[in-house]
């Protein structure tokens, strides 16, 4: 996946552009990994800064959102084509700064685009 479209939304999901996902649950593809904390989009990069809550005790991931593959608002869910553990190891989210920093996103865009994708069936 080129790194530029890990931070635009999937074809399909264009509902999803501008809506507040704040509060929804973030399931991966082996189980849930947290619930979206807030959104971002400094330097035209859109994000999720996702709260692991008891998963990953004290610590918060930032997801580009070109890795989500569906978003249910009936039911405040979204899933990602990540694994766990995928997520677990992306670049380290340590102070909201790094929401702002451009080469902190850049590398973040860099390991996500360079996971392996699963071709998902549409609908």
């Amino acid at each position: 996946m080129p790194t530029d479209s890990i931070w635009s939304y999937p074809p399909g999901l264009d509902h999803a552009r501008g809506a507040d996902l704040t509060g929804y649950t973030v399931v991966a593809s082996d189980g849930t990994a947290g619930h979206v904390d807030r959104q971002a989009g400094h330097h035209g990069m859109p994000h999720l800064v996702v709260d692991t809550g008891v998963w990953v005790f004290g610590r918060s991931l930032l997801v580009p959102v070109g890795v989500i593959t569906s978003v249910d608002t009936a039911g405040r869910k979204l899933t990602v084509s990540c694994t766990r553990a995928e997520l677990k190891a992306a670049p380290r989210f340590r102070t909201d700064s790094e929401t702002m920093d451009h080469v902190y996103l850049t590398a973040v865009g860099h390991y996500y685009s360079e996971l392996p994708r699963e071709e998902r069936p549409a609908g």
